[in-house]
């Protein structure tokens, strides 16, 4: 942990830490900070913060925070902690209103939680500053470069998100993904200015 660079330590430290406390906690108390459809009337003006330290279950909990330090340690060394913040959230926000958009479209009133769409966000900005960068993801075993895993990873989602999805918020994170897209394009063009 004395590696982990200080933004990805604290956001690490928090969703874990979040996670134990609602598991002592009464469920009632998880539900005013999922981020819940504009049309279920019980969505608050802080959930689309809040949604991305909540996690489903232990799984989700590891291979986000697996993926946060993977590739979001790198990422903070490299812009360093106060443009790192700004994707982080850039991501969760942009995660959560493709997820708002999506679940008005088809009428849903399940809530989303988790910090995936700012995985989706970190694994873009990842993909575009270290494209062809060599990594080996678990699914599937296979050695890649980055474009190319952050390409098939998008048409994944896409097509996932497409078919049903199957309880996953495919569109939240291709929602941190054009987050984090939209945002490296900005600053690339204000450095050039």
């Amino acid at each position: 942990m004395n590696h982990l660079p200080p933004v990805t330590k604290a956001f690490l430290l928090t969703c874990v830490g979040v996670f134990c406390a609602f598991v002592l906690l009464p469920p009632q108390w998880r539900g005013i900070f999922e981020l819940w459809p504009l049309q279920s009337g019980l969505f608050m003006p802080w959930q689309p913060l809040t949604y991305a330290l909540l996690h489903g279950d232990v799984m989700h909990l590891f291979f986000n925070m697996l993926g946060l330090w993977m590739f979001g340690s790198e990422l903070e060394r490299v812009w360093g902690p106060k443009r790192y913040l700004q994707m982080l959230l850039a991501s969760v926000l942009t995660a959560a209103a493709a997820q708002l958009v999506f679940t008005l479209l088809i009428g849903s009133n399940a809530p989303t939680v988790g910090a995936s769409g700012a995985l989706f966000g970190l694994l873009l900005s990842f993909g575009m500053l270290f494209p062809d960068r060599i990594i080996m993801p678990l699914f599937p075993p296979i050695p890649m470069k980055a474009k190319y895993f952050v390409a098939l990873f998008g048409m994944l989602e896409l097509l996932m998100g497409l078919s049903g999805g199957g309880g996953i918020a495919h569109f939240a994170h291709l929602g941190g993904m054009l987050g984090a897209y939209l945002l490296i394009r900005y600053w690339r063009s204000a450095r050039r200015r």
